[in-house]
């Protein structure tokens, strides 16, 4: 049995109805939980190289099933990679113009905030998609980029990068998108935790101009 298969084999569709009510969907769902696909894409990852995971990612992404693209994702997200890393990039970056809703694509970013890490020169592609036509593609670069919000210790690389994506969010600010405003709330909101002072500092320059719920919500941790 393939891994598609073994997806499809336990599809529950009274919940997939509830999911893909949930959550919009025009692709088809097969109502499994989230806990279940990455167990799944568990075995399958640590039974396979890196070469074979990106080809079965690639396969299940483009299946587009629900699920089967959850499992695609969590099959490329892994801190540590050697050889046939740049692999996983180019395929998880193949993804990001398709991106079409928050599900899924936060899933893709939590792998793809990992590859970033590894090598962060990549920014200089993400930037390219704060240009983006597709919404989701430019929310992508501040969901991708979150982990540089977490670092208590950041270095003096580390600081420039979190300036540089302040700056995409800068721009991002007269967007009224409701995704887009949540997205820099979201980014604001979690680097306040470990750094307050930029989340300040830009809310002082930018705050007057976002959504009232983004500006709330990116506050919501500072005293």
């Amino acid at each position: 049995m393939t891994p598609l298969e073994e997806l499809k084999a336990r599809a529950n569709p009274e919940r997939a109805a509830q999911m893909a009510a949930y959550h919009k969907a025009t692709r088809p769902v097969l109502g499994l939980p989230n806990a279940e696909v990455h167990e799944l894409a568990r075995t399958w990852r640590t039974s396979r190289s890196l070469a074979a995971r990106v080809d079965l990612a690639a396969s299940l992404w483009d299946s587009d099933i629900f699920e089967a693209r959850l499992a695609a994702a969590s099959l490329l997200t892994h801190a540590r990679m050697k050889e046939g890393e740049p692999l996983a990039w180019a395929e998880l970056a193949r993804w990001v113009p398709g991106f079409d809703s928050w599900a899924l694509a936060d899933h893709a970013c939590s792998a793809i905030g990992r590859r970033l890490v590894a090598q962060p020169a990549r920014l200089d592609e993400v930037e390219s998609w704060t240009r983006h036509e597709n919404m989701w593609v430019r929310r992508a670069a501040l969901v991708a980029t979150l982990p540089w919000t977490k670092q208590n210790h950041p270095s003096d690389a580390d600081r420039a990068i979190r300036a540089r994506v302040l700056g995409w969010a800068a721009g991002y600010v007269p967007d009224r998108d409701w995704f887009i405003q949540k997205a820099i709330a979201w980014w604001l909101r979690e680097l306040s935790k470990h750094d307050a002072a930029p989340v300040r500092a830009f809310l002082a320059t930018h705050g007057a101009a976002m959504k009232a719920f983004a500006r709330k919500d990116a506050a919501r941790h500072l005293a």
